[in-house]
């Protein structure tokens, strides 16, 4: 490094240390949003950027559209100088560039890194020295170094000098009140020793403990191995559901009895598919960077094949016990009951609910759904209904055909959907005195 560079690298840890240093946010949504309410906790002016202007003005006005953060704390966060926009010309405010933009696989269930990429060329004119930009989006070992590293230098920046790249991956959980942005261990990789310098800097100020590696390409791996180990063991566990109830075995009393054990046991449980941003996802952006090397990760697609087979295997079940009553999907009335991808949130994305609501949908279902987290349904990318959310009460149990339990909310009265539902296809193991109108899925 030039004195030059070492003098900019110096600058940047003293704002970062005294809390100086303005923070910029790209992405404000489940991920980036706790990450900008932490960083204006603990003093730091944060700019916000996101392309929708809809959330940008949400956000100024002090109410965010996810459900488990408080209005209050977007507010507390104005007062302290948090600002959002969509003029990515602002990108030369601030000295660190947190990426927290989605990773999403494309219809071949491959990489699809557009919203990264567009970022970065969004933002790369408005470069300057002194900057760090961090990746904390979920992708595949080396893409800080072969996507994001080449365009911050298209400017004639150096990175590790003039400029500084790092990959963090985000471990948010929405929904779980035990664990917080800032208490959740942060792993840091950084492109060059003084990249990972910098990096630690940033994050040391607003989380509790850090966890440094070598390179971007094993923090990426890090956050891929975390989420493969769950859907793997998930769909280990939802093929133990399907052998289990062929056998007319419980697998719920199977799996409460199993993780007495002190050691060497983990308890997962099955359900109709998995959701989330994480790991339906994670799993193929690795198996697609493997066979770059030549390998076949046979082990985890398998794996994604139990998994992405749930849905149907709901239907399955579905169609079985309206035919043991004389009836058919076709015209029947069939509600879902929580289509979040997991309770007590409301977040819809991959949420294997929908999944189910297309199939029902297809075989000609009268379809409804009751979610107390979701009021209407909302636009996505592949998936829309027309439809609002159903009171659940009494009456409007009785009035369906079947009900279908996939997203096991809180909110739920299951004392009332048991004794008015007359059909309930549990597909997440809540009823656990199975009746003659209850269908284990």
């Amino acid at each position: 490094m030039t004195d030059k560079s070492k003098e900019a690298q110096r600058d940047l840890l003293t704002r970062l240390d005294n809390r100086s240093a303005v923070i910029g946010i790209v992405g404000l949504g489940y991920v980036g949003q706790p990450l900008m309410l932490r960083y204006a906790e603990v003093g730091y002016c944060v700019l916000g950027f996101d392309i929708s202007k809809g959330l940008v003005e949400q956000l100024n006005a002090g109410v965010s559209p996810i459900e488990h953060i408080d209005d209050s704390r977007i507010s507390e966060a104005i007062k302290s100088g948090f600002v959002a926009t969509t003029d990515f010309t602002r990108i030369g405010e601030v000295d660190a560039v947190i990426l927290c933009v989605p990773t999403p696989l494309n219809k071949h269930r491959e990489p699809d890194l557009s919203y990264v990429i567009s970022t970065c060329e969004q933002i790369g004119p408005y470069l300057c020295e002194g900057q760090v930009v961090v990746l904390e989006s979920t992708t595949y070992p080396g893409t800080t170094k072969e996507e994001i590293v080449p365009r911050l230098e298209r400017g004639g920046l150096k990175v590790g000098e003039t400029v500084f790249a790092v990959y963090s991956p985000e471990r948010e959980d929405p929904g779980n009140i035990n664990f917080t942005t800032s208490t959740i261990p942060k792993v840091v990789g950084g492109h060059t020793p003084a990249c990972l310098q910098v990096g630690m800097a940033l994050y040391d100020q607003a989380i509790d403990q850090l966890v440094p590696v070598s390179s971007t390409e094993a923090a990426e791996m890090t956050k891929l191995l975390e989420n493969i180990h769950r859907a793997v063991n998930i769909g280990l566990v939802n093929e133990m559901k399907i052998v289990a109830d062929r056998m007319g075995i419980d697998i719920f009393e199977v799996i409460d009895a199993a993780k007495t054990k002190p050691f060497g046991f983990t308890a997962y449980y099955p359900g109709p598919g998995l959701g989330g941003h994480c790991i339906p996802i994670d799993p193929f952006y690795l198996t697609w960077k493997a066979r770059e090397f030549g390998l076949h990760t046979r082990f985890i697609e398998l794996a994604g094949e139990v998994n992405r087979a749930m849905p149907e295997y709901v239907i399955a079940k579905l169609i079985g016990g309206l035919n043991a009553r004389g009836k058919s999907v076709k015209g029947s009335k069939i509600m879902i009951l929580g289509i979040a991808y997991k309770k007590n949130v409301d977040d819809m994305r991959e949420s294997p609910s929908v999944e189910v609501m297309e199939l029902v949908r297809d075989l000609g279902g009268d379809l409804s759904y009751a979610d107390p987290h979701v009021p209407v349904f909302p636009r996505m990318r592949e998936h829309h209904f027309d439809l609002s959310a159903t009171p659940l009460t009494p009456e409007t149990l009785a009035e369906q055909d079947v009900v279908i339990l996939t997203t096991d909310h809180d909110a739920f009265d299951y004392d009332m959907i048991a004794h008015h539902a007359p059909l309930i296809i549990d597909a997440r193991g809540i009823f656990r005195d199975l009746a003659d109108h209850i269908i284990r899925a």
